[in-house]
């Protein structure tokens, strides 16, 4: 199902607490960083996904960067995207091939693609697209 209403958005806020960063960045600047960042602070579980992060072995939030979703060994909540929206469906199997895969796959402000999400959904999946993470949270917790 995607998701729209505040009841919901806030139920995943409420109840997902490890989340995949699709496409985070090592730039405190850039919002695929300072996103997840507000997010650690609030009790999340952030983990990094950038293959550039892999070569250097960088650790964000206490967890080291890994290159796909397939190589996270925990279970996941949200799958966060930031990536641009004609990029999305080329993460489609990696999000698939997760196990167990998740709950949500949530694309960040901007970011939407209509024919993933519908996939997604056919797949047990709940939906967020073009909506902050940061934004709904300040708004509804």
């Amino acid at each position: 199902m995607t998701i729209t209403t505040s009841a919901d958005l806030a139920r995943i806020l409420k109840e997902s607490k490890v989340v995949a960063v699709l496409g985070f960045h090592p730039d405190a600047m850039k919002p695929a960083h300072f996103v997840p960042e507000y997010l650690q602070r609030q009790g999340y579980t952030i983990l990094p996904v950038n293959p550039s992060l892999t070569r250097r072995g960088e650790t964000y939030f206490g967890h080291k960067a890994v290159a796909t979703l397939s190589e996270i060994a925990v279970p996941v909540d949200v799958v966060e995207i930031f990536r641009r929206s004609d990029k999305v469906r080329g993460h489609l199997d990696d999000i698939l091939g997760m196990q167990p895969l998740p709950k949500v796959v949530w694309m960040q402000l901007g970011i939407r693609d209509d024919d993933v999400a519908r996939e997604l959904t056919a797949r047990g999946i709940e939906v967020v697209q073009n909506r902050c993470m940061l934004t709904d949270h300040r708004a509804l917790m």
